[in-house]
C-alpha cells in the first residue's frame, strides 16, 4: 500500500480535533469516508452502524469512536471461511477487467502462486482481440513456468478456451487461469463472448468448479466500482482482484465494492513482482488504512 494510509493522513486531524462525538464529527467523518473511495452508499450505511455502536456502547471519545469504525469496517470485508475452497478441486478461473487495470499481470501473478501451492497450472490466452495479449501472457507462462494454450490475434476466443478445457483435462490440470478479452463496459457484443464461453465451460467441463475474478484497479476510484457493477450484471463474478494498491493511499474502494454489490476482494496487487499479489487479509487491509 502507498506509504501512509488515506485515513491516517487525513483524519488524524478529525478524530484528535474533536473533543466530542457530535454531528460536527459525522459530517466532516461522511466527507472523509466518500473522499477515501468507500462512496455514498457504502458511507451512509458504515455511519448509520457507527452512529448505533456509539450510542449503544456509550462511547464518548472520538478516539474511541475511531477504533469502533475500523471494527465495522473489518467486519463488512470478511472474506466467508469457503472463499479459497475452489482451490481444493479442478478448477476454471475466468479473469475479467477493462484493458489496464493488470488483468494479464495478475493471472500471471496467481499462475505463480498457485504453482507455488503445488498446484499444477495452465493458462489459456482467450484474449484474441488486444494485439500482444498473448504475447505478454506468453512471458508469465516462461517466467512462472507454466504451459500456455493460446490462438493468433483476430482467432475465435471461444476456440482457444474449448482447446484449453480439452488440454486441462486431458493433463490433469488443477487450475485453468483464462485470460479473456480486455473489454469495456458498454461494449455488448464482448459481454456477449463472455456468456458464450461460460456455456462453453458448463457444456464442455461441468465437473470444474468455476471461479470468475475481476480484475479492477484501486486507483480508479468510483470507476472500479462501476467495471466491476457491470461485469457482475454479465456474469457471476465471484471475487474481485484489487489492482495497484500501491498507487493509492485511499483503498475504500474495497469497502464500497464489498457493500453495494456484496463481492469480496479475494487478491490484492501491490506492485510488479511475481509475488506481489497476496491473498485478501481484512484485518491487516484496515490497520494498514489507518496506519
Amino acid at each position: 500500500m502507498a506509504e501512509k494510509g488515506f485515513f491516517s493522513k487525513f483524519m488524524s486531524g478529525l478524530f484528535s480535533g474533536f473533543s466530542n462525538i457530535d454531528e460536527d464529527f459525522y459530517e466532516e467523518l461522511e466527507e472523509m469516508l466518500i473522499m477515501g473511495d468507500l462512496g455514498v452508499k457504502a458511507t451512509e450505511e458504515v455511519l448509520d452502524e457507527l452512529r448505533s455502536r456509539v450510542k449503544s456502547q456509550k462511547v464518548k471519545e472520538p478516539e474511541e469512536c475511531k477504533e469502533v469504525l475500523m471494527t465495522i469496517l473489518k467486519e463488512k470485508m470478511a472474506l466467508e471461511e469457503d472463499a479459497y475452497d475452489f482451490l481444493n478441486s479442478k478448477t476454471v478461473c475466468l479473469v475479467v477487467g477493462v484493458n489496464g487495470v493488470g488483468k494479464t499481470t495478475s493471472i500471471g501473478k496467481l499462475a505463480g502462486k498457485y504453482k507455488k501451492n503445488g498446484k499444477k497450472v495452465l493458462l489459456a490466452a482467450a484474449d484474441t482481440f488486444r494485439a500482444a495479449a498473448r504475447e505478454q501472457l506468453e512471458e508469465w507462462s516462461n517466467r512462472v513456468g507454466v504451459d500456455l494454450i493460446g490462438g493468433s490475434e483476430g482467432s475465435d476466443p471461444s476456440s482457444v478456451v474449448f482447446d484449453a478445457l480439452a488440454a486441462a483435462k486431458s493433463r490433469g490440470t488443477d487450475v485453468l487461469l483464462v485470460d479473456t478479452a480486455g473489454r469495456l463496459h458498454n461494449k455488448k457484443n464482448l459481454m456477449d463472448e463472455l456468456k458464450k464461453t461460460n456455456r462453453i465451460i458448463d457444456k464442455e467441463y461441468p465437473e470444474a468448479v468455476k471461479e470468475t475474478l475481476a480484475v479492477v484497479d484501486a486507483t480508479t476510484g468510483q470507476n472500479a466500482l462501476m467495471q466491476a457493477k457491470e461485469f457482475a450484471e454479465a456474469t457471476d463474478v465471484s471475487g474481485i482482484i484489487l489492482t495497484k494498491m500501491d498507487g493509492t493511499a485511499k483503498g475504500g474502494i474495497a469497502v464500497a465494492i464489498q457493500t453495494e454489490l456484496g463481492i469480496p476482494v479475494k487478491y490484492i496487487g501491490y506492485g510488479e513482482g511475481v509475488d506481489d499479489l497476496k491473498n485478501f487479509d481484512v484485518v491487516e487491509y484496515v490497520n494498514k488504512l489507518f496506519e
